[in-house]
């Protein structure tokens, strides 16, 4: 009887483990992401400011160049930036989120087989 609750438990912690881990992956690829779209846009940024404000400037819509104002673009550049700032700083809190809980998640699968040493035995042999 006590043998079948310890599998349900750890077949509970087991999946609320990999959901967990799968969607910190998830996360970490977004912040990935928005760190690209920072760069990008700060690069771009920086070569804006290099012109002069009376340059012909150019915004890539699709595969079509349409003439814009410098200052719009420079506009937009900002925007991205701030954008993606927000972003980081609301994935990142997330990602600390999540650690904590797969922490927690790591701590009971822990007690869990301290508690039940056959249980442990019987993992390990599962695995080999």
């Amino acid at each position: 009887m006590a043998d079948e609750v310890n599998k349900t438990a750890f077949l509970e912690i087991q999946g609320r483990m990999i959901e967990l881990t799968g969607k910190l992956k998830q996360v970490q690829n977004q912040m990935r992401t928005k760190e690209g779209g920072k760069k990008r846009a700060f690069l771009t940024l920086e070569e804006l400011n290099q012109l002069l404000d009376d340059t012909n400037t150019y915004k890539s819509i699709g595969r079509t160049f349409v003439l814009e104002p410098k200052s719009v673009l420079v506009n937009e550049q900002e925007q991205k930036l701030k954008d993606s700032e927000s972003a980081i700083g609301s994935l990142q809190s997330s990602k600390e989120y999540m650690e904590k809980q797969l922490a927690e998640v790591e701590n009971n699968l822990k007690e869990l087989l301290q508690q039940d040493p056959g249980l442990a035995r019987q993992i390990m042999s599962m695995s080999v």
